[in-house]
């Protein structure tokens, strides 16, 4: 009978523990798990895969994702070795740990160590709550128990990676290294790794830039377990301990803002943008940008856009001086501000001029006082140059030769050709007149630099693109190749800026009706860079010039692109080398579409007699005169020559009888005039 009772005992006895397990099983997979999926900081990185610029998350904490194969394995070794060295073979709790950590209580009538694993951390940071009692330590046992069924180790170790506290709003390890080291967790040092295994046990106290003291004292002891535990050696414990301890935070990347607030605009939803930026070239551009604000006034704002023109990739984009709310209006990206460009529009006239056959660069072309229609444009040095070659036109920023050029074109044909370079433009009033030639319309500095870089191209115009993904579009041709490489090689004979070097930078200036914009915009054989200077108010600046103000910043931003420039191709085959006199004839000199109803400024008049006159025929002959023209003239008198190749402007006539006499007088350049008199 004992017998018997014994065995129902023990049957009893299993058959309790095992209801036990079955309903602890049941009660750890019914847990309701907090939610697993972290909201983590939005990156922007740079080409190279730098950081550019990071963002809190929802509450303003940092909290930065991070991937196990991100971090220094030092780092998890000594972590696993001081907080949890059974987590590879716990469920979640640690048995062994727990009793421990009760005994030790019991024996010193404290808590010596609190026995939680990893996984109980992890579980007491998703759900933010406290240690203190001895229901939410149950509960951190029973969430810990839970996640170990549902997820991998590693799943939870990077968990902790994640969530682990380093004092104030610094959450997880790339928030704490990149705070207090400025680097990536994935190379640390052993005192680095020792710290960042201290702070989260107590991340108030031990906050590095509030206590050096507490922060070193805690790094420390986990070096001391680190020895003893074998990870490091003696020498090794000495020399890492001589490691002085960061004292204050390191701000966050915060370079390229107005790119990187943009390309979070264009997809809000990625957690990672990579942009094509160069985070080298764009700090130097930055520091450039502040430098020149710096010797000006304190509303004067600069921006600047760097591409590498043979792709279409930005490699810097700097849209204002400093991302602040100043006088300098600072948070408004002047990359995308719709501005005049004052004479930057010329060379695509040029250009186009060019392809139409209207013009060459050696062709000449008249710089005097025009009216059209109404419309009488004025150099910006209210002076006149007279006859002058296209390519010096150009070299000057003439206004008359350009407006002449646009004119003959009709300014469709130069909206067209923004269309297809791809340039965004804003026209006031909703139409385009002339004055389109002198910036008489709006644009963006970086459509300004994606039509530089169109002719930086040999005339095929490609998106400027700022995003390492996506699809490359194809360009569409715009000018010539001969017409492009052209208009390189007159910009590239610009005189540079007092104290330049002088490298045949092919660049053109332009400064806007009432000194708003001041613009300089320059290419090699492999970048292009434009730069933009003014107020985002659009208000005056007293005696600024692009060629004064400008120009210096874009040869200082090729400075700090690179050491050299890159040589420009040669011409194509294609491209008419030849001097003006060697041009064919209808290119020596431009004419308007109108030239053929209109009398040549230069060509030769009969200034007497003048035409239906009666005039008295002297014993030796009719005295006649020639204005205009180029000598030497050839008199005719009914069709007949009298005088052939007459070096003088003033001849005697003889031989002509009395009566109706039509004359006539030619040119060396085949130009004739004539006047019908009446001899008596």
């Amino acid at each position: 009978m004992m017998r018997g009772g014994l065995i129902f005992a023990v049957a009893a006895g299993l058959f309790l523990a095992a209801t036990a397990r079955d309903f602890g099983d049941a009660c750890i997979d019914a847990t309701d798990l907090p939610e697993l999926t972290l909201q983590t900081s939005v990156e922007v990185a740079d080409r190279n895969g730098a950081l550019l610029r990071v963002y809190t998350v929802a509450d303003g904490r940092w909290r930065l994702g991070v991937a196990l194969s991100e971090v220094d394995p030092a780092y998890i070794a000594a972590l696993l070795a001081y907080e949890d060295k059974r987590f590879y073979s716990h469920g979640g709790v640690d048995a062994r740990a727990v009793l421990r950590a009760g005994a030790q209580a019991v024996l010193n009538g404290h808590i010596v160590s609190g026995g939680s694993t990893l996984t109980m951390q992890v579980a007491r940071l998703l759900e933010e709550s406290g240690t203190g009692h001895v229901g939410g330590k149950l509960r951190q046992m029973r969430v810990a128990l839970a996640l170990e069924r549902r997820l991998t180790k590693a799943q939870i170790l990077t968990l902790y990676l994640q969530l682990a506290p380093y004092g104030g709003n610094l959450e997880g390890i790339r928030a704490a290294t990149l705070s207090y080291f400025g680097k990536e967790p994935l190379r640390l040092t052993p005192a680095e790794a020792a710290l960042l295994v201290a702070i989260p046990q107590s991340p108030e106290a031990r906050r590095p830039d509030r206590s050096v003291e507490a922060a070193t004292d805690a790094r420390d002891r986990v070096l001391a377990r680190a020895r003893r535990d074998g990870l490091i050696d003696d020498d090794q414990l000495q020399a890492v301990r001589t490691e002085v301890v960061p004292s204050a935070r390191r701000p966050f990347p915060a370079i390229a803002p107005h790119l990187a607030d943009r390309v979070l605009a264009e997809e809000p939803g990625v957690q990672r943008h990579q942009v094509t930026l160069d985070k080298t070239l764009q700090t130097k551009l930055e520091q450039l940008a502040r430098e020149v604000v710096a010797q000006q006034g304190a509303r004067l704002q600069v921006a600047l856009v760097v591409a590498d023109h043979t792709s279409g990739e930005v490699l810097a984009s700097v849209g204002s001086a400093a991302f602040q709310a100043d006088q300098r209006a600072g948070f408004i990206d002047m990359t995308l501000g719709i501005r005049s460009p004052g004479s930057t529009l010329k060379p695509l006239i040029y250009g186009l001029a060019f392809d139409q056959g209207l013009a060459h660069p050696e062709t000449l072309i008249e710089d005097r006082p025009t009216d059209f229609n109404g419309y009488r444009p004025q150099n910006f040095d209210r002076q006149y140059r007279g006859t002058i070659r296209i390519r010096e036109a150009l070299q000057q920023s003439l206004n008359i030769p350009v407006v002449l050029l646009t004119d003959a074109m009709g300014p469709a044909k130069l909206l067209a050709a923004l269309d297809k370079a791809g340039v965004k433009y804003q026209l006031p009033g909703g139409t385009a007149g002339l004055a389109i030639a002198l910036g008489g319309i709006g644009v963006r500095l970086e459509d300004m630099v994606q039509l530089y870089a169109m002719i930086a191209r040999g005339g095929v115009s490609l998106p400027l693109i700022h995003q390492m993904k996506g699809e490359r579009p194809e360009g569409q041709r715009v000018l010539t190749p001969a017409s492009a490489w052209q208009l390189g090689d007159i910009l590239a004979g610009l005189a540079p800026p007092p104290g330049a070097p002088a490298n045949r930078l092919a660049y053109k200036t332009g400064t806007s009706y009432g000194h708003r914009d001041a613009w300089a915009i320059g290419y090699d054989g492999r970048h292009v860079i434009g730069v933009w200077m003014g107020r985002p108010d659009g208000t005056p600046v007293p005696g600024a010039f692009g060629a004064d103000l400008a120009a210096p910043v874009l040869f200082q931003a090729f400075a700090r692109l690179k050491p050299s420039l890159t040589p420009q191709p040669p011409a194509p085959p294609s491209t008419l080398l030849v001097s003006n006199i060697e041009l064919p004839q209808p290119l020596r000199k431009f004419r308007s579409r109108t030239a053929a109803f209109e009398a040549d400024k230069d060509a030769p008049a009969v200034a007497f007699p003048p035409d239906g006159s009666e005039v008295e025929l002297l014993p030796e002959g009719l005295l006649v005169r020639v204005s205009g023209g180029k000598a030497p003239f050839t008199w005719l008198a009914n069709g007949a020559p009298v005088v052939v190749a007459e070096g003088g402007r003033a001849v005697m006539l003889d031989n002509l009888g009395l009566g109706f006499v039509t004359l006539s007088v030619i040119d060396a350049e085949g130009r004739s005039a004539r006047t019908k008199v009446r001899l008596r």
